[in-house]
């Protein structure tokens, strides 16, 4: 794909502000893979793209976080290679799947995974004890699995990983938070090289966008914005809408 001034223009606004959005409430990718998309990048390519900008922003949460030792370090030690591998395995499913099918399932990812995310804001642990076996088995299997659908599309695998990690791991949401990033840069990175190595990823683009995608995790997490989710959610849904429009458009 030859990239273009309008390329840029369109891609790289819209990855700050996902990434912007993402700091301060979540489901800034739901915002950001569009991105790509509405700039007429290719399906494949547009995922591939999108994990490079993706791993800058959460490679600055995830160092934020363990910095301030909200990390449990004896769980995250099973869940990188889970996520490492899973990762890799639905990058490589998602490279199988054609292109017009992948449009097709986007048209009904989409909107579920803006539901989910919307739906599930608070991420309360229950109190309840869990066994630390069970609670091992729990975290590497959602790492594994989660990790798995973060590498075939992405949007939503922090809040699915933390819902998880606090709800059927009875995990506190700040030691969480950290655990989750960690699992969310390994699939990210796994990932990304499997796009690399199978020429889906537009590095210059990608590269770029990375820059937007740190000023506007930076920017987000220094604010306080009093009631956030208002202007969040309608900026998504104003996003999906144009995106679906354009799917709709090319495929038919």
């Amino acid at each position: 794909m030859e990239l273009t001034l309008t390329t840029f223009l369109i891609v790289c606004p819209l990855i700050f502000l996902g990434s912007f959005i993402d700091a301060i409430g979540g489901g800034g990718a739901l915002i950001t893979l569009p991105a790509y998309l509405m700039a007429g990048v290719p399906v494949h390519m547009a995922i591939g793209t999108n994990k490079i900008s993706s791993v800058t922003g959460v490679s600055i949460s995830a160092w934020r976080l363990c910095r301030n030792k909200y990390v449990d370090y004896k769980l995250a030690v099973p869940t990188i290679p889970a996520s490492l591998a899973g990762s890799a395995i639905g990058a490589h499913l998602a490279l199988m799947v054609s292109e017009s099918i992948m449009k097709l399932l986007l048209l009904v990812i989409l909107p579920v995974t803006a539901f989910y995310v919307f739906k599930h804001k608070k991420m309360d642990a229950k109190k309840s004890e869990i066994s630390t076996r069970k609670k091992y088995l729990i975290v590497t299997a959602a790492a594994f699995l989660i990790g798995g659908y973060d590498g075939f599309y992405g949007p939503g695998t922090g809040t699915f990983l933390l819902l998880t990690y606090t709800g059927l791991a009875g995990m506190d949401v700040r030691i969480a938070s950290g655990n989750v990033k960690l699992v969310n840069l390994a699939s990210n990175i796994s990932a990304v090289l499997t796009f690399l190595l199978n020429g889906k990823v537009l590095l210059l683009l990608g590269l770029t966008a990375s820059v937007f995608s740190i000023a506007g995790q930076y920017i987000g997490s220094g604010m306080v914005m009093k009631n956030g989710d208002k202007i969040v959610r309608p900026v998504i849904l104003i996003v999906l809408v144009i995106l679906f429009i354009k799917i709709i458009m090319d495929y038919f």
